[in-house]
């Protein structure tokens, strides 16, 4: 029997005689980036009456937000820009369309609250900027006040070094003329004393008379001291009551002003009827455009 030749076993199959693995569902997410298809959410697009109702509403907020704490100015350029959103948002709505009559209505509407909102913001401001200046021209009263006390006591002590340093050499000379009186007062006159009974007279006489003319001197010198002194305090005296004056004077113009910022409001009335005048050019809007599609409606 012939040799055989050689055969090459045939390779069994990876995996032959295995159990088949179950296989895993794919999830939604990835049957999305197999087919490669997104699934994007249908953006939900606002009704006529859904966009007229949200409007109406902001409206009616704003036309009833209060600001509680002055100054209520601050507030006026938020408020405005709220408003204006309110109405740019309806008329650039899908589901609305807005005509000539109702964007005329809402132009005036917004202007007029402008100007008027303007008019209460120069008002309030120009108050509290003389409220402002009140309270600090007090405050440089006072100042002044505190300077010339000082300036007073400055110059009071002036006077009185200058007296002490004018009348001490006069009392001096009169201290010494009292003494040479009383020493000639005290002499003996005599024959035999050295000096006459007539020079004694004569000598007392002119002491004397010395001596009166330095107390006319010393008193006229105290007098003019004293002139000065009054004359300070006087002026002193006038300077303060003028500044003393100035700040009743200005206490009372902000007394004034602070119960007239009292009395002020946050333009509610007006910010309210502006609302109120804009929810009417919308729902007139409405009508027009209601009563208009019955017309074509009935013409078709």
């Amino acid at each position: 029997m012939g040799a055989m030749g050689y055969q090459p076993r045939a390779r069994t199959p990876r995996g032959f005689g295995r159990r088949p693995e179950k296989v895993r569902p794919k999830t939604k997410a990835e049957k999305q980036r197999a087919s490669g298809n997104y699934l994007l959410d249908e953006e939900h697009v606002p009704t006529r009456d859904e966009v007229v109702d949200r409007t109406v509403n902001n409206l009616h907020h704003l036309g009833t937000q209060r600001f509680a704490i002055a100054p209520f100015y601050e507030h006026f350029d938020r408020w405005l820009l709220s408003l204006r959103t309110v109405m740019s948002e309806f008329e650039s709505s899908q589901v609305t369309s807005v005509d000539d009559q109702f964007a005329r209505e809402c132009s005036q509407a917004l202007a007029n609250i402008e100007q008027a909102l303007s008019e209460r913001r120069i008002k309030e401001m120009a108050r509290e900027e003389t409220l402002r200046k009140n309270s600090q021209s007090i405050q440089e009263e006072k100042r002044a006040l505190t300077q010339i006390d000082r300036e007073y006591l400055t110059k009071a002590k002036e006077i009185t070094r200058q007296r002490q340093n004018t009348i001490r050499p006069v009392a001096g000379r009169l201290a010494t003329l009292r003494e040479e009186l009383d020493r000639v007062i005290r002499m003996r006159a005599g024959f035999l004393r050295g000096i006459s009974k007539k020079t004694k007279a004569q000598k007392t006489e002119e002491t004397t008379h010395r001596l009166d003319t330095t107390k006319k001197e010393l008193a006229k010198i105290e007098q003019s001291f004293v002139t000065e002194q009054e004359r300070l305090k006087d002026e002193h005296r006038k300077r303060k009551q003028q500044i003393l004056a100035e700040i009743a004077r200005h206490q009372k113009e902000i007394e004034s002003l602070e119960a007239e910022q009292q009395q002020m409001d946050d333009a509610a009335d007006i910010r309210r009827s502006t609302c109120d005048a804009l929810v009417n050019a919308v729902n007139a809007l409405l009508q027009r455009t209601e009563l208009s599609a019955k017309t074509t409606n009935s013409c078709s």
